[in-house]
């Protein structure tokens, strides 16, 4: 059997979606026509971003209905329960027969338009169940915003580091490195060649900086629930760790991926779609990528490329160059 990989929608293409599949079948079954019930792109636009991440869009068309039944309810109550059929009186051409009463017309009843914006919308699906990607505002020296594909899609990935107790270059005893938030053994392994490659960098920059020869460095990735592994983040543990050694904090609005080699090249990875619609959503400006990625990035639709500064880059020097500009 040969297995095929299929890339989710696009935001764009789930309110396409909606608009020319979802929404209409559900009007068909429902009899709710748009002088009823409106959904404005601006929520459904929320309900993708804040409800709806996977790929495909069952989940959506789930929490559309969920809309759809809960407008059907509410105008079922705005209909008055004393409003009747009316009946009238008929008489038949025998004058001795009994008056017949026959009811009259219904009454016309027009349901009040309900419109379905942000503002109301978790009235009819709840709270979100996603909240921004976006843990840092402003990023503090040894915090460096990567790149993630997961199987509800693309994310932001988040790399702290940090010094578990000041450095002592006196002590006789050697730097250590700790590592939390649910890696996996690759993922572990690339921090250690992250390690040795920012210590070469270091070496290089600032020789006589001794910086990891005697610190005691955390790790951590957030949502630590979350399994993560996979050596996509070796250059953001680079610039993390580098990050924390010179005490600087990177360029804001910035992300990346790239696998790491021993000697620093940037090897390619997968979903570059995924991490596009990621780093969208979050707002970054400036993405570096592997340059060996530049043709899953040249299939892209050109909306997606838009408004990003991407950088591609075969060696991690090239990243450094930019990383504190």
């Amino acid at each position: 059997m040969e297995m095929i990989d299929v890339s989710g929608y696009l935001a764009e293409e789930k309110v396409a979606i909606a608009h020319q599949h979802l929404i209409p079948q559900l009007r068909k079954e429902t009899s709710l026509s748009a002088d009823q019930l409106n959904i404005e792109d601006s929520a459904l636009e929320e309900l993708i971003k804040h409800y709806c991440r996977e790929s495909g869009v069952r989940n959506l068309q789930q929490h559309i209905e969920r809309i759809f039944r809960k407008a059907a309810l509410q105008i079922a109550e705005q209909q008055p329960e004393d409003e009747q059929p009316a009946a009238t009186t008929a008489i038949s051409e025998n004058s001795d027969a009994e008056p017949v009463s026959t009811p009259s017309d219904p009454p016309t009843f027009t349901p009040e338009k309900i419109n379905i914006s942000t503002e109301n919308l978790q009235k009819f699906v709840g709270r979100p169940k996603f909240t921004s990607d976006r843990m840092y505002e402003v990023t503090p020296p040894g915090v460096i915003m990567g790149l993630a594909w997961t199987a509800m899609g693309g994310s932001a990935l988040y790399i702290e580091t940090v010094l578990k107790r000041p450095v002592d270059v006196t002590s006789d005893k050697d730097g250590s490195i700790e590592t939390t938030g649910n890696l996996g053994d690759v993922m572990k392994e690339s921090v250690r060649t992250a390690l040795t490659v920012s210590k070469g960098i270091l070496a290089r920059e600032q020789p006589d900086n001794k910086f990891f020869d005697k610190s005691h460095i955390h790790i951590h990735v957030p949502e630590g629930a979350t399994p993560k592994d996979g050596p996509s983040a070796g250059v953001t543990l680079v610039s993390s760790l580098l990050s924390l050694a010179l005490n600087r904090p990177v360029v804001q609005d910035m992300a990346m991926t790239g696998e790491i080699s021993l000697t620093g090249k940037v090897l390619p990875v997968g979903g570059i779609r995924e991490k596009i619609i990621a780093a969208r959503r979050v707002g970054a400006k400036r993405v570096f990528l592997p340059a060996e990625n530049r043709r899953d990035f040249d299939d892209l639709p050109e909306f997606m490329k838009s408004e990003l500064d991407i950088r591609f880059v075969s060696h991690y020097d090239e990243l450094y160059e930019h990383l504190f500009q």
